[in-house]
């Protein structure tokens, strides 16, 4: 994507021009935080969804390490709007990311961000709408007082992708983590539901799950639906167990789980309760549907 342009430091740069030296302390010691963050086209014109939660939430992720945004919420959406436009696009996802620069200390050194647009996210793939086969990873996830799973930095991420690349490697699509008291948290980007007698489960945030804007967005369309939805303590044999899965996250959608190291999960196909939340999201960030209008933040 050589002829795009990306947002850098407060100004619309060139793609290519858009470098950083190979002695930032970001790239040695993994030291960022992050957002992934969809726009659509809607009958109103490209709007990005949840944008102000999303910042909030990169706002939220560095304060937890001590760390100041070198820009506001509103400074940062606009960036966002400004990159969309500039690259002409109506379905695009969004990566702001805020990493430590080059610097004699690393302790000190200074901050740099910037919004990257493009038609793909970093995981381009066929459509996951089919469902897919997981795994729970031998890997589990890093407890709270090890780093903080409320917050989406660079750096942690070495955990889930040590989990996913197991999963891959076995022949599964999707990895699932524990935490260290067996408790499952979330998939290796995503959340997780599972479909028990008609109710809708994920696991509590205290088990080690990132808050997920469209984890949020889930529980939200499941009460407007009447579905009864909690968060609870799930186990690994809750997923054997379950009469559905799914998978949430802002680049995925809703991901259907057919299947749980080897075991078929229900009937071994999409369920109607994931059917029924994936139109229902999918009507929501296209604009098919009038409710919720203040999360479709259009671009202008």
């Amino acid at each position: 994507m050589s002829d795009g342009t990306v947002w850098l430091d407060g100004a619309l740069v060139d793609w290519d021009a858009a470098t950083v030296h190979v002695s930032a302390h970001g790239l040695h010691y993994g030291i960022g935080f992050f957002e992934g963050v969809r726009c659509y086209g809607t009958p109103q014109g490209p709007a990005i969804f949840r944008l102000t939660d999303h910042l909030r939430r990169l706002e939220r992720s560095a304060k937890t390490y001590l760390v100041g945004l070198p820009f506001g919420v509103d400074d940062l959406a606009e960036a966002c709007r400004s990159v969309v436009r500039a690259n002409n696009l109506a379905d695009a996802y969004l990566r702001p990311i805020v990493f430590l620069g080059p610097g004699e200390n690393p302790l000190t050194a200074p901050y740099r961000v910037a919004v990257l647009a493009s038609a793909n996210g970093p995981l381009v793939g066929g459509t996951r709408e089919a469902g897919v086969r997981a795994k729970v990873a031998s890997f589990q996830r890093m407890p709270s007082h090890v780093l903080p799973p409320a917050a989406k930095a660079t750096g942690q991420y070495l955990n889930s992708y040590l989990a996913q690349m197991e999963a891959l490697t076995s022949g599964y699509d999707e990895a699932i983590l524990l935490n260290t008291e067996g408790h499952v948290t979330d998939g290796w980007a995503h959340n997780l539901f599972v479909v028990r007698d008609g109710e809708l489960l994920t696991p509590h945030l205290a088990s080690g799950a990132l808050a997920g804007v469209v984890r949020d967005t889930v529980l939200t369309l499941a009460a407007e639906a009447g579905i009864p939805a909690r968060a609870d303590v799930l186990l690994r044999t809750d997923l054997y167990h379950a009469d559905e899965c799914f998978l949430t996250g802002t680049a995925a959608g809703i991901v259907p789980v057919l299947n749980v190291d080897g075991r078929p999960v229900g009937a071994g196909k999409v369920g109607p309760v994931t059917q029924q939340v994936a139109d229902r999201y999918a009507d929501l960030t296209t604009g098919r549907t009038s409710d919720h209008p203040q999360w479709r933040e259009l671009v202008g």
